[in-house]
């Protein structure tokens, strides 16, 4: 489908670009009375209907949403509106539990008996007015499950394609929901990461994504990798509608410790802290990551430019101790795994009662195999050191400081505010027989950290857009967000896809 009759498509059902909208934008239009939340979600729903043929970023519709839609104009006309996220169709990756909503992780393991209640990110956006439009799909168990996985592909959803180039790979776990964004199938998705499972398909699908604090938003009753980095997170096609549902989705949380360490006070308003001249006075510190490419160091001169230009002070730097976090993140990562996909499992009816039991259901189900037939992160898991074990336990002490002095000590040697990097290289191509070309590192310190990371687009490489992140201490959302603002406002830099075949 070209561009233009998809875009031509969204504006014809509802008077204006689809694409382009923000939420406050919807929202002034919902107050006036010129939009309502049943034509905005019918007008989503279309688009899946006709745009997600080519994507496939999207698994299934919530069969409630129109209802839910009718509801918030019911509250809007009694004067009862709920805040900025009330009546917006929100997509959620399928990691998130959802009552009375198939919630699979892509696994065909999971079909069963749909989860008894939602994750508690879900319960705080129906509190918020949001309508659940449906379910994106991921890489399945969010990507840890062979040595040699196709991002994006699941045995539930089959393979999501990048909008922008149909035959490339979207990257990352949350393929569907930064691809169904960049595609205008919703106006915001939650994403979840543990290493890169955010930024790296929103910057290579032309989209915002933020993978916030360890902690900011509750983990609980999300498909796991490992509490010790694991988040959930907001995308969108701009910084406002990211900074207005990471607002909703904050907050302390019993059933998740990691919450536990949220700072106490009023919840903030990280929309309200959007500077627009944001960058004016900064000092930014750039890692290049010159292994990503000529044409990616070329775009971060450029991003260098944009910076400078709009009154902040650029600096050169080089995070420390990247390959010794490279040595210790995937073996802490087996022994997590190992212990977290146990307890979720024992949450769920009709699955398997342990990784054990789950690595034998796919050993018989031959349609888990049909992209690529490995299990051997799960088979590495299985026999990894438990969770008391005292070399785990150094290593992940290791592992952890490392990485938060390989952020604080660049930020405080160079008096910054911010580290950004390139937040991708180009999409490659998609291939299920020789998995992904991945090469992200720029998501590491700030994953294994706990530290805030937002990437926003910063042009492209021929058609294929990069996005640059901007990285800073714990609890630093507010600013990255705000310095992420000022760059989307002065750079311009993302265009709609254009669903090329290749």
């Amino acid at each position: 489908m070209a561009s233009s009759s998809a875009q031509a498509e969204s504006t014809s059902a509802i008077g204006f670009d689809l694409d382009r909208a923000t939420i406050p934008e919807l929202q002034r239009r919902m107050d006036r009375g010129t939009l309502g939340s049943v034509t905005l979600t019918a007008a989503y729903l279309a688009r899946i209907a006709t745009v997600d043929r080519a994507v496939r970023a999207v698994l299934r519709t919530d069969p409630t949403a129109l209802d839910q839609a009718k509801a918030s104009d019911r509250r809007r006309q009694a004067g009862m509106s709920r805040g900025p996220l009330d009546g917006i169709p929100v997509l959620l990756k399928d990691n998130v539990d959802t009552a009375g909503l198939p919630t699979t992780a892509g696994s065909r393991a999971l079909r069963g008996t749909p989860p008894a209640r939602d994750a508690t990110l879900v319960r705080r956006l129906r509190e918020a007015g949001a309508v659940i439009l449906g379910k994106a799909n991921l890489s399945e168990w969010a990507n840890f499950r062979s040595t040699k996985p196709t991002s994006g592909w699941s045995a539930m959803g089959g393979q999501t394609n990048n909008p922008y180039v149909l035959d490339r790979n979207p990257c990352g776990s949350s393929s569907g929901s930064a691809a169904g964004v960049a595609a205008a199938l919703a106006q915001v998705a939650i994403g979840s990461e543990t290493d890169g499972s955010i930024v790296c398909p929103a910057g290579m699908t032309g989209v915002v994504g933020h993978k916030p604090s360890l902690g900011l938003i509750s983990g609980a009753g999300v498909v796991p990798i490992s509490a010790e980095q694991d988040t959930a997170g907001p995308i969108a096609r701009n910084v406002v509608d990211v900074a207005l549902t990471l607002s909703v989705l904050q907050g302390r949380d019993p059933a998740d410790p990691a919450t536990s360490r949220y700072p106490a006070g009023q919840p903030t308003d990280y929309a309200a802290l959007l500077r627009p001249d944001g960058l004016r006075g900064a000092r930014i510190g750039l890692w290049r990551l010159p292994e990503l490419g000529p044409d990616v160091e070329r775009l971060m001169t450029r991003t260098a430019a944009v910076l400078r230009a709009h009154g902040a002070e650029v600096v050169d730097v080089v995070p420390p101790y990247q390959q010794r976090i490279q040595e210790l993140e995937f073996p802490a990562l087996l022994t997590e795994f190992h212990r977290d996909i146990d307890a979720y499992l024992r949450t769920r009816q009709d699955a398997p009662r342990d990784l054990a039991a789950l690595i034998e259901y796919n050993r018989g189900d031959p349609l888990e195999r049909t992209c690529f037939p490995g299990q051997e992160l799960f088979e590495q898991a299985l026999v990894a050191p438990g969770p008391d074990d005292p070399g785990y336990r150094a290593r992940r002490a290791e592992l952890t400081d490392l990485a938060r002095r390989s952020i604080d000590e660049v930020l405080a040697a160079h008096r910054l505010d911010a580290i950004a990097a390139p937040t991708n290289p180009p999409a490659w191509k998609t291939d299920c027989a020789k998995g992904d070309n991945d090469v992200i590192p720029s998501s590491t310190p700030a994953a294994v950290a706990g530290y805030p990371d937002v990437t926003v687009p910063a042009g492209f490489v021929g058609p294929l857009p990069v996005g640059v992140s901007f990285m800073a201490g714990r609890w630093a959302d507010a600013q990255v967000l705000s310095l992420a603002a000022a760059f989307e406002r002065a750079a311009k830099a993302r265009k709609p896809p254009r669903y090329l075949p290749h």
